[in-house]
């Protein structure tokens, strides 16, 4: 390709990304997961590819495995939430409205009428929010399986448009950043399952030595909530305190807010996440923190992992500055998962129904 037109297509495509950015901000979140997400799967993908299976197949296996993962983790809060809706019901109708708060020498008043009645409100307003956003949130999934779908039955498209574009001396820069984003990817998922099961297991022992009823259903619900930004499992410790001290029990609400926020709510994402963290993702725990934190308050939900996954870029870049341009030097030298296959760059199911 002459350079001349390699820069112009360059440029253009440049711009139609940044265009393509602004009108779809709606759903650029969904894009970047669902792009994450293929990244993650592509293994499963020339697994089953593997097995013989055109890649038609194999593609939509790993979408589904895909769209099943993403699905289990709504639904066990989803079933436990229903299951115990007449609980929680019956709980919010027997709450007073003031409790007094015995500490011996001082005595403090509480009043409630205020705080359910702006809860009550603020429930009302959820309820009635999620009922609107649930079209857009089918439609997010629709995008998401689609995305994931079409990265994984055509990967090397992108590898493909974006080698032709970058000069040929440029090329082991790609290949050595597109290693390290799928590296880290993988160990960014894996990590935050192996996280959210920690989570689980430090909640169930937690919420049954302090008798509990149904501490396996509240671990289920503490583990999942392990994948919502900042608050997550803590949300359950608060609300077993609120609950215990509104009946009466304050001993019981220190001990669980205490002891609940330290095991359950700070010792997963701060020693058993940066501790697995510095092998699975080959980043310093302090780097790799830095990232995860940074990226949550920054783009939300989605910054758990574009966080860490922009600074091993920056460390893989710094690491190809320090090496002096050294590493692979062409596409040929590349290890056997990562060489782009033959089969790939053309799908021989294109004409097929």
């Amino acid at each position: 390709m002459h350079p001349t037109r390699r820069t112009a297509l360059a440029a253009l495509l440049a711009g139609l990304l940044v265009l393509t950015a602004v009108v779809l901000r709606s759903v650029l979140a969904t894009v970047v997961f669902a792009v994450t997400v293929a990244y993650v799967l592509y293994p499963l993908r020339e697994f089953v590819r593997g097995h013989g299976y055109s890649n038609r197949i194999a593609a939509g296996a790993a979408t589904a495995a895909g769209f099943l993962g993403v699905v289990a983790l709504a639904v066990p809060l989803a079933y436990v939430l229903y299951r115990r809706r007449r609980d929680l019901l019956g709980f919010f109708e027997t709450l007073p409205t003031r409790l007094v708060v015995d500490l011996g020498v001082f005595t403090y008043v509480v009043e409630f009428a205020d705080w359910f009645a702006l809860a009550r409100s603020s429930l009302r307003g959820l309820a009635f929010a999620l009922a609107g956003a649930a079209p857009v949130i089918v439609l997010k999934l629709v995008v998401f399986v689609i995305l994931v779908y079409g990265l994984l039955l055509k990967p090397q498209a992108a590898r493909v448009a974006t080698l032709r574009l970058c000069p040929g001396e440029y090329h082991d820069v790609l290949f050595a950043l597109h290693r390290r984003t799928a590296s880290t990817l993988r160990a960014i998922y894996v990590l935050q399952g192996a996280t959210a099961v920690a989570t689980f297991a430090l909640a169930l022992v937690t919420f049954a030595a302090l008798g509990y009823d149904s501490p396996f259903a509240l671990a289920v619900v503490a583990g999942v909530l392990q994948f919502v930004p900042v608050l997550g499992p803590s949300i359950v410790v608060v609300a077993l305190a609120v609950v215990d001290l509104v009946a009466g029990n304050a001993f019981r609400a220190l001990i669980v807010l205490v002891v609940g926020l330290i095991l359950v709510g700070f010792v997963p994402d701060a020693v058993i996440r940066p501790r697995l963290a510095g092998g699975a993702t080959d980043l310093p725990v302090s780097v790799y923190f830095v990232g995860f934190v940074g990226g949550l308050l920054t783009l939300g939900a989605i910054g758990f992992v574009v966080g860490p996954l922009v600074v091993a870029l920056l460390a893989e870049t710094v690491a190809l500055l320090s090496e002096n341009g050294g590493g692979v030097t062409s596409q040929q030298q590349l290890p056997g998962p990562e060489r782009p296959a033959a089969g790939d760059t053309e799908d021989p199911d294109a004409g097929s129904g």
